[in-house]
This record gives structure tokens, sequence and C-alpha cells, in this order.
């Protein structure tokens, strides 16, 4: 269920390269989830870093939203960038996956598979 690469990469430079290959494949980032800082400016002892973002693309979201409304709970798509033990990674959770768990339409089916291979893609190009 899950599609996580390590890279090379600096934690930096791995979240720049993630937005851009956001951009690259015809998606938005929404908004980015600091969540290492955040939990650091809580009081909380947090080595890690991991940046959250959300990504859509809007014609993909109105047809998941169009067959069936509930699942707006399952969007935006989550793209992290996080370190492990030092090493930088990338992870998704695979929209195929999770939203065939939820519906089983198989227009979102199709949907999600197609967002599935774009969001994979925008890992690969950052990574």
């Amino acid at each position: 269920m899950y599609y996580i690469v390590e890279t090379n990469k600096s934690f930096n430079q791995a979240s720049t390269d993630l937005d851009s290959a956001v951009k690259h494949h015809g998606f938005g980032v929404l908004h980015v989830h600091d969540l290492g800082t955040t939990l650091r400016s809580k009081g909380i002892a947090f080595d890690e870093e991991c940046k959250i973002f959300e990504v859509c693309n809007p014609g993909q979201a109105a047809k998941v939203l169009s067959t069936d409304m509930r699942l707006n709970m399952a969007l935006p798509c989550r793209i992290s960038v996080f370190t492990d033990k030092g090493k930088t990674k990338i992870g998704l959770i695979k929209p195929g996956q999770m939203l065939s768990a939820l519906s089983q339409d198989t227009a979102i089916v199709q949907v999600a598979k197609e967002v599935e291979e774009k969001t994979i893609s925008m890992v690969e190009e950052a990574k």
C-alpha cells in the first residue's frame, strides 16, 4: 500500500525537487505541512524531518467527487518527504489501493490508477 523510495539528496533538496515534479506533472501543491517544525514548536523532542505535500489535479478530483462525494475525505493526495535514521525518503500511500478500498466504482478505480501513476512518477522524478 506504501510507495517509498530512498534518495541521496538532502531533505531540503528532495522537498524542492518534489515541489517542481508535482508542477511538472500538471498537479498543484495545495499546502505543505512541516510536521518536524510543528512538533518541535510545541516543545516535543523530535529529531526527524517531515514535510507532507498535499497535491491535487483539479480535473481528477472533480471526477472522483462527481462520482462519490464521500471520497472528499480521501483527497487531496499526500506525498511526504521525510528522514528516517539519517536517510531521506519520499513516499505516498498508493491512491489505487486506498480508493479501491473505499469504492468499487470502476470510474473511481480508473481515476485512482491514473493518479497513482502520476504521483509515483513525481516521486521518481524528485528522487
